[in-house]
């Protein structure tokens, strides 16, 4: 199966396809609704939508008819999630299965799915329990990712949060504390990073947004002397991930 197939084998038109989707707890990335629609249907779709905390696109019936598959959305497109999604309780779990401090990713704003699926199998190897994602302005679990995540996707589960300052604000009373990745901190080489912890990496661009950085205990930057300022964001987790790792595991190396 190519790239193009599977991701359109996620494609959900229609009105009653989507409603049954939703009735069906089949997991969604993304709802498109065509602006300015208000009967019956939609305003089913839009009740369940709200039940599921789904963020939903209102957008132009142009924008649905370039998506369409099949030329008959009536108004309402959905995107079905490539795999289920956790919830943090989910991935908390994981660790106190194995005994061990919590050890989560949190990704704010990543919008590539090979690097949404690169970071996956990253936080896997590296021995996280979980990611986060935001369920605005950010990829999800499409057919792409699960493909760059190497099988990952298997064993670490993924949560999608409506807010992830609210979740890092949840999670500290959980004992957990939070390091931003941030080119103008501190070396990574010089902070504490073991204990139960959240590693948060923002996207290439503008890196982790201001309120989020604002709810992280304090932030760490990965030393660089090269003639560019900034690597790839799955590159940037992978290093910081792994100094965690060090300082877990190895702590008289």
């Amino acid at each position: 199966m190519t790239q193009e197939q599977a991701e359109d084998e996620r494609l959900i038109e229609g009105r009653n396809a989507v409603i049954e989707a939703l009735r069906g707890g089949r997991a969604i990335d993304r709802l498109f609704i065509q602006d300015g629609c208000q009967d019956g249907p939609v305003q089913t779709i839009r009740r369940e939508a709200a039940k599921r905390e789904l963020v939903v696109d209102y957008v132009r019936r142009e924008r649905l008819d370039q998506i369409s598959q099949t030329g008959h959305h009536q108004g309402v497109i959905a995107y079905a999630a490539a795999y289920e999604y956790a919830t943090v309780e989910d991935i908390l779990e994981q660790a106190r299965k194995k005994g061990e401090d919590p050890f989560l990713f949190l990704l704010d704003n990543i919008e590539d799915p090979h690097n949404l699926g690169a970071i996956i199998r990253t936080a896997n190897l590296a021995g996280a329990h979980g990611v986060i994602i935001p369920k605005r302005r950010a990829a999800g679990l499409t057919a792409t990712v699960a493909r760059t995540s190497a099988g990952a996707l298997n064993y670490t589960p993924v949560a999608r949060v409506t807010n992830l300052g609210n979740t890092i604000e949840e999670l500290k009373k959980e004992g957990i504390w939070f390091v931003c990745a941030d080119m103008g901190a501190e070396p990574m080489y010089r902070q504490n990073l073991t204990g139960p912890i959240g590693l948060v990496i923002g996207n290439e661009g503008e890196g982790v947004s201001r309120l989020v950085k604002e709810k992280c205990d304090f932030t760490a930057s990965i030393p660089m002397q090269g003639n560019i300022d900034s690597l790839n964001a799955s590159v940037a987790a992978g290093v910081l991930a792994y100094e965690i790792v060090r300082q877990r595991n190895f702590k008289n190396i």
